[in-house]
């Protein structure tokens, strides 16, 4: 009896000794469940247990440093009811598991106007899953996956699965498999999201009538793959930087009636690349310094371009399997400027060219037959194949724009002051992490 209350006394007073840790902690879930509807719940400076699932309409604020860590067997955060709050939290831990039947997630939402912003989101499949979820806010949070080199083993950063009407603001992405990825998602808003080192910075499946505006899509194998989808607005967004083999800055594929404008295009392997796409509206885009600009498959049909810049591309556009004739390169009397490789003349001073721009290549029959062929577009050995090509007639007219827009007199400086800070940025973040890694490392060895 002596000895079992002095184990009783010696527990009592390490449990007092450290409460924080060993009670508020281990007993978070339990925590939640005792709370009513509409509750705050303030988290501290510490590590709780995740796996938690919140039930009934509650509103959870952390700290700089507070953190929900699962135990790597499922979701570390699962909300059940609507009308949920998180905010400034690290959630960790979440399940790798590719062979379940459920998709695991940092956090994962299966009800209707909840907020989860400022979120840092570390180790897990999946970020933010949105499931059957609606007239949800998602802000201004963090998600970082495994990095590229195990992009094909993880999930997205943001999971939008049958989920209509949720705005998507300003999240950081980089490293996921895809950054966004939407499948039967509807009339959803993203705006202002920065995504980088993904497959596909968006990657979007039979979803419609949903906006994408002033996101930043860089050094991503693709920038944004649209597929299968209809009625979209994609306004003033950047696709900067993604490059590689069979890369592109923006594709659509069996998409139609999208209306795609006042987007930069810049440095990227393809800047728009369209196929089986039909009656989208291409306007007001800047496709600048791309090694194709537009390369537009003979598939896709009645497609407008007009009031665009397209200049300094290796290839300005490409019409592959056929001619394309079913597309147009102006509308209402006015196309688009080509920069200074199509030399205008302009006498009425009316801005509009006073003769067609057409432009002839040779460059579909190599691109339709060596799949590796855009690994060498700025070899001299293609241009020398361009003008022999030219010299026998054996090339095709790519595209006839009949009413080509004057060269604007601006440079290109302050897109590689863009670009340039993009990847200062990155550097610097990347920095960042590695530096507190060590600090990590280091205060570990002092521990022990």
């Amino acid at each position: 009896m002596k000895k079992l209350a002095l184990l009783t006394l010696v527990l009592s007073l390490f449990i007092l000794g450290k409460p924080e840790k060993n009670l508020a902690a281990e007993n978070l879930q339990a925590k939640i469940d005792s709370l009513q509807e509409g509750a705050v719940l303030h988290l501290k400076d510490q590590t709780y247990p995740g796996n938690i699932v919140i039930d009934k309409s509650i509103t959870i604020i952390g700290t700089k440093h507070t953190v929900i860590k699962g135990d790597g067997t499922g979701n570390v955060i699962s909300i059940t009811a609507p009308n949920v709050k998180l905010n400034q939290l690290t959630v960790t831990g979440g399940s790798m598991n590719r062979n379940s039947s459920e998709e695991y997630a940092a956090i994962k939402i299966h009800t209707n106007n909840n907020v989860v912003e400022h979120i840092t989101i570390r180790n897990s499949f999946h970020g933010i899953y949105l499931s059957q979820a609606h007239h949800n806010k998602i802000r201004y949070n963090d998600i970082t996956g495994l990095g590229n080199g195990e992009i094909a083993a993880q999930g997205n950063g943001l999971h939008i699965y049958y989920a209509n009407d949720n705005l998507l603001e300003a999240n950081k992405i980089e490293g996921t498999r895809d950054g966004m990825f939407f499948e039967y998602a509807n009339n959803n808003r993203s705006v202002e999201n920065k995504i980088s080192h993904t497959r596909y910075g968006l990657h979007y499946m039979y979803s419609d009538e949903n906006i994408f505006k002033g996101n930043v899509f860089t050094m991503n194998t693709g920038g944004a793959a649209i597929m299968n989808s209809n009625h979209l607005k994609l306004e003033d967004n950047q696709f900067i930087i993604n490059y590689g083999n069979q890369s592109f800055g923006l594709l659509l594929l069996q998409a139609n009636d999208n209306y795609i404008a006042g987007n930069t295009f810049f440095m990227n392997q393809r800047g728009l690349y369209i196929d089986q796409a039909t009656r989208n509206t291409i306007t007001g885009n800047r496709v600048i310094q791309n090694q194709i600009g537009i390369e537009l498959w003979a598939s896709s049909t009645d497609q407008i371009f007009t009031l665009n810049k397209i200049s300094d591309n290796t290839f300005p556009a490409i019409t592959l399997g056929g001619s394309g004739e079913g597309n147009t390169w102006s509308q209402h009397g006015k196309g688009n400027d080509w920069g200074t490789s199509f030399p205008l003349t302009d006498l009425d001073q009316n801005g509009i060219g006073d003769f067609p721009v057409t432009y002839h290549s040779s460059l579909h029959q190599l691109l339709e037959d060596q799949e590796l062929t855009s690994l060498f577009l700025k070899s001299p050995a293609i241009a020398i194949y361009e003008k022999i090509n030219n010299t026998l007639n054996s090339d095709e007219i790519m595209f006839t724009d009949k009413h080509p827009l004057a060269a604007e007199k601006t440079s290109h400086a302050s897109l590689l002051f863009v670009a340039l800070g993009l990847l200062v940025g990155l550097i610097l973040l990347k920095g960042r992490h590695y530096y507190a890694l060590h600090l990590e490392g280091m205060e570990g060895k002092h521990k022990r």
